[in-house]
Formats: C-alpha cells, sequence, structure tokens
C-alpha cells in the first residue's frame, strides 16, 4: 500500500482509467487536486478561458473517439454552476464526461462559506451521478463507480465535488492493483431478434432510423453490414448522421421539421415499417404531429436504456440492447435467413428511395451578393473532404448545414443534438481537435453562437490547436427571427449597429476579424461567393502553418428563410427557394413551396 493524498489517489485513478487529456481552469479549492495533477503526470490539461468553454471541450473531446472520456475541472462556487450548461448537453445526447469540482473545507459548506455552493444537488438532474466526497477513505470508491457509471448502459455525465480538506487528507491506496469496474450493457437475446425482424420480412417498404446509440457503441459498420444483407434503406438521425455514408446506395436522407432532407422525409412518408435502433424519437425528427409520423407504419425499437421504450409512443415491439450486440445478432439471423433464401428483394423500394434523393434536392448555387447561406455549404462541400470533422451546436446555421453538407464517416458530424446551447460550437471544436490532431476540423456558427464564447480562441492560439471556423454572418439572430414569423413580430432579434471602428462593415456591427486576430488568430473576410473556395484554401494552409484557428466569415444577406416546417409537421415542411433541377443548380423563381 501507499500513503498518498486523496487529490493523488484520484489523478492515479483518472490515468489508469483511460484519461490522457484534461481542461479546467484551476482555483483555490481545487489547487490540491492540480499539484496533484503535475506531480502525477501523464495527463496534459488545457486552461479554458471560462469554465463552461472547458465542460463543452470535454464535449467534443468525447465525442470525437470510441472510448474517450473528457474531463473538466473548475473550483467551487461559480465553476460548478458554470459546467451546468455542458453537463446538461452531455446527458441529452449520451456523452460521457467526468466534471470535477473543489468545494469549501466540510466543516463550513453549511455555513454560506465564501463559494460555497451545494453543486451535486444542482447537477443531479444533469448527470448520470453528482455526489459531494465528504470522507477521504471514498475517494478511489468514488471515481471507480463514476466510471463505471459513465460507461454502462446509456453513457452519460457524472460529477464529483471535491472539498478543499477531502483532497489534502492522505489515505492509504496501492494503483498499481487498481482495477476498472466491469462495465454492464444489456444485450438482446436471439428471441427477441428474431422476432424483431420478423417484422422486417413482412414489410414492404422497410426503413432503419439510426440513432446515436449506434455512433456511441461504435457500430457504424454492423448497421451497414446489416442494412446491406436485408437491402434496407436508413435513415440517419441528426446524432446518427455519418453512420453511413451520405453517397451510399441505401442512404435514404434526415427526416424531421428542421435539419432534414426533402428526400428524407418523403422516404420515410413512403415506408410500411421502421426500426429504430439507438434513437430517442426526439422531436426535430418527429415533429409533434405523432399522428402523421406513426402514420400506419409498423415500428420496432432498440435502445440500451429501459425508460426509452415508449416514452415517446409506444412501438409494436421493444427490444432493450446495447446497439452493437443488437446488430451483431441482426447480422447473425439476417446471414442465415439469406442462406434459406428467405430475404426479400428490396430492389424495387432501394431504387424508388434513391430516385427521390436525385430528385428533390435543395439549391444551392446563387451568385446573389451579398451571399446566400446555401453557397457557402455547397462552397464547403468542395473545399473539404471525407475526412473532415464538422462541429457546430445550433441555429439556421446548423439547419442549413445538416440540410445541405455532406457526412461520409461516423463522429464526422459532431453535434450538440438535445441542449443546443449558443456558444457551444468553439470549444467543442479544441476538444475535437484536441482528440483527433490529424484529421481536419470545421467549425461553423452564426454570428451569435459564434459570440457566446469567442475568448475560448484564445485557448486554442494558446495551446497550437488548429482548425478551420467558418462564421456565416447576417447580424441577426435567424432562427428566433425565423421563428417569430409565426407571431407576425421581429423583436429582439437585429444584431445590426454602426461600428465607428470599422466603417467598411455598415450594419453587420462586430469586426470578428479583428477580434480573432486579438485573441491570437487569423482571420479571412469574404463578401463574394466566388472567393469562398480560395478563402477556405488558405484558411487551410494557414491553420498548418500557423497552428492556431483559422475563422472564415462570410458576410452574408440580412434575411435567409431555411426549409422548415412552422406546424412541427414532417409532411408540412415550408421550401422557401424552388428545387434544384440538377445537383447544386435550379431556376432563379422564387416562391414559398410546400412539400
Amino acid at each position: 500500500m501507499a500513503r498518498m493524498t486523496a487529490a493523488r489517489a484520484a489523478v492515479e485513478i483518472l490515468k489508469r482509467e483511460g484519461v490522457t487529456d484534461a481542461f479546467g481552469v484551476p482555483g483555490a479549492a481545487i489547487n490540491p487536486f492540480y499539484k496533484a495533477l503535475k506531480e502525477g503526470g501523464g495527463i496534459s490539461h488545457t486552461l479554458a478561458r471560462h469554465v463552461e468553454g472547458a465542460s463543452h471541450m470535454a464535449e467534443g473531446y468525447t465525442r470525437t473517439r470510441p472510448g474517450n472520456i473528457g474531463v473538466c475541472i473548475g473550483t467551487s462556487g461559480p465553476a460548478g454552476t458554470d459546467m451546468i450548461t455542458g453537463l446538461y448537453s452531455a446527458i441529452g445526447d449520451s456523452i460521457p464526461i467526468l466534471c470535477i469540482t473543489g468545494q469549501a473545507p466540510t466543516h463550513v459548506i453549511h455555513k454560506e462559506d465564501f463559494q460555497a455552493v451545494d453543486i451535486a444537488s444542482i447537477a443531479k438532474p444533469v448527470t448520470k451521478m453528482a455526489v459531494t466526497v465528504l470522507e477521504a477513505a471514498q475517494v478511489p470508491g468514488v471515481f471507480q463507480q463514476a466510471f463505471h457509471l459513465m460507461r454502462s448502459g446509456r453513457p452519460g455525465p457524472v460529477l464529483i465535488d471535491l472539498p478543499i480538506d477531502v483532497q489534502l487528507t492522505e489515505i492509504e491506496f496501492d494503483p498499481e492493483t487498481y482495477e476498472p469496474l466491469p462495465v454492464y450493457k444489456p444485450t438482446a437475446t436471439r428471441a427477441q431478434i428474431e422476432k424483431a425482424i420478423t417484422f422486417l420480412l413482412e414489410s414492404q417498404r422497410p426503413v432503419i432510423v439510426a440513432g446515436g446509440g449506434i455512433i456511441g457503441a461504435d457500430a457504424a459498420d454492423l448497421l451497414v453490414e446489416f442494412a446491406e444483407l436485408t437491402r434496407t434503406p436508413v435513415v440517419p438521425t441528426l446524432m446518427g448522421w455519418g453512420a453511413l455514408p451520405d453517397d451510399h446506395e441505401l442512404n435514404a436522407g434526415m427526416v424531421g421539421v428542421q435539419t432534414s432532407h426533402r428526400y428524407g422525409n418523403a422516404n420515410f412518408l413512403a415506408s410500411d415499417f421502421v426500426l429504430g435502433i439507438g434513437n430517442r424519437w426526439a422531436n426535430r425528427h418527429t415533429g409533434y404531429k405523432l399522428d402523421v409520423y406513426r402514420g400506419e407504419r409498423t415500428f420496432v425499437h432498440v435502445d440500451i436504456e429501459p425508460t426509452q421504450i415508449g416514452r415517446i409512443f409506444p412501438p409494436d415491439y421493444g427490444v432493450v440492447s446495447d446497439a452493437k450486440a443488437a446488430l451483431e445478432l441482426f447480422i447473425e439471423v439476417a446471414k442465415e435467413l439469406k442462406a434459406e433464401g428467405r430475404l426479400p428483394d428490396r430492389g424495387d423500394w432501394v431504387a424508388a428511395t434513391q430516385e427521390r434523393k436525385a430528385g428533390l434536392l435543395r439549391r444551392t448555387h446563387f451568385d446573389d451578393v451579398p451571399m446566400k447561406p446555401q453557397r457557402v455549404y455547397e462552397e464547403m462541400n468542395k473545399a473539404f473532404g471525407p475526412d473532415t470533422r464538422y462541429v457546430t451546436t445550433i441555429g439556421l446555421s446548423q439547419i442549413a448545414g445538416a440540410q445541405m453538407l455532406h457526412v461520409y464517416k461516423p463522429r464526422h458530424w459532431i453535434n450538440c443534438g438535445q441542449a443546443g446551447p449558443l456558444g457551444w460550437t468553439i470549444p467543442a471544436a479544441i476538444g475535437v481537435a484536441k482528440a483527433d490532431p490529424d484529421s481536419p476540423v470545421v467549425a461553423l456558427s452564426g454570428d451569435y453562437d459564434f459570440q457566446f464564447l469567442i475568448e475560448e480562441l484564445a485557448v486554442a492560439a494558446q495551446h497550437r490547436i488548429p482548425y478551420v471556423h467558418v462564421l456565416v454572418n447576417n447580424a441577426y439572430l435567424g432562427l428566433i427571427r425565423q421563428a417569430q414569423i409565426g407571431l407576425d413580430i421581429n423583436f429582439q432579434v437585429n444584431l445590426e449597429f454602426e461600428n465607428v471602428n470599422a466603417p467598411e462593415l455598415g450594419v453587420y456591427g462586430v469586426d470578428h476579424v479583428k477580434v480573432a486576430e486579438g485573441l491570437g488568430c487569423k482571420a479571412i473576410r469574404v463578401t463574394e461567393p466566388d472567393r469562398l473556395g480560395a478563402a477556405f484554401e488558405e484558411a487551410k494552409k494557414l491553420a498548418a502553418e500557423y497552428r492556431v484557428p483559422v475563422v472564415v466569415e462570410a458576410i452574408l444577406e440580412r434575411i435567409t428563410n431555411i426549409s422548415m416546417s412552422r406546424t412541427m409537421d414532417i409532411s408540412d415542411v415550408t421550401e422557401f427557394e424552388e428545387p434544384a433541377t440538377e445537383p447544386g443548380h435550379a431556376p432563379t423563381s422564387v416562391r414559398p413551396l410546400k412539400v
């Protein structure tokens, strides 16, 4: 046995649980843990500028590679409350991150001591476990349990709150004999999969809804294999995007009221059976009109979390299982059925989905100045290849990006799906680039998201973490402006002002180029669409040369309405441009369309 502080024991456990990186901000109440982090070695630390930023860095880090668990660290009081948004984001998307906070000494926590807050109670609704450790000898067990919980069942975040006296107390702990607890994941039975697959065999026009659980289980290759075996078209959810390539013949397109494809909705509405795997039936996917979404279709739902089965609507059959375990059995049964000649021919159905995919495209090619956002995404598709990891959170920029960008690999669309906090994109992109320094990382923000945690650009500049950040600027809260149309208002959503220091910007106000450069980054402003391609190429070169983020700011027209449903009905999506007649091109006339 060895004698060490509880803080040092915690650091030793982090290393033995596979942690190599952490993000955080030190402070008085967490300094003993930072001392242990320094003396223990083996964990790289990235100093954030805002503690919420650290939590989103941890999220981006976790989302990038299988097995990653991002760690964020802060002191007592406001540091913990700042990280609540990151914990909410992580629990909503089933992302395991570990939040470690300092705390006032145990004997004064209840005495309204400086920066003493019951952070465990605050964090409980947005974590799998939130605990203030009052006995130093319990620290190893609590950390061991934390990793077990984060990885078991539906993954999610944990918060551990460490009073400063607990951190400093010496305990007996032997790191060399420490072993992580076994991970629990429910597994479907053969009988359950056989029953589930009978629904598939009886259908004429089936689709698989592939959720983020497939990405989280690292089972995208199994999904593709099963879809190809059974010739079943796949509808990826926003969190499952990239589970199979966009150009795969079985990719039927995304479905929903915002982040969806025209052909995706059309294909889904033509289906008669839906096999959902690792998905939540989130409302941006289903819409609120469940009678339209469900129709006369038969549903089988496979999910790792028992309480997700029937949460939104009752399926015809539910299976509680890890997505990878379920898909392994689905493939096993499907191979046997194929050998017996019992798999139906889906050729006509697959062909019909691809015809819709070819014929129901949105127009992206515009030469207007100021630019239309659609042209930005067209040029991004040309400039950034299939290895690109896109990072974005919310707003018209994210919605249009999901409609028009292309993703070809799992974990290459890294999106905060459930919570959607503004400001998420910059720190998340830093976490992604830290986790995978060898792949190109491209972040996408509107001007408001960009401004929320803009100071985190300095973190990437300091630590030489390069990526390209595409900033689409219309000086508007675009999504909220569009949502206000139904209320016949345009109120408190306009960001325009005359910047006395940058009169050339006119009403666009904030000089993002100067701000980015002032934070140690490079920046390029583009006002004409035919300059976008060259700007993206220049950004890639600058990022490689200087090892800092490079912002490409595209000045957009002030108002562009992006396709979505005002009635939250997937059969009633308003298209504001004529559809494309061929990929990337369409007639120039414009009118609202209903599909």
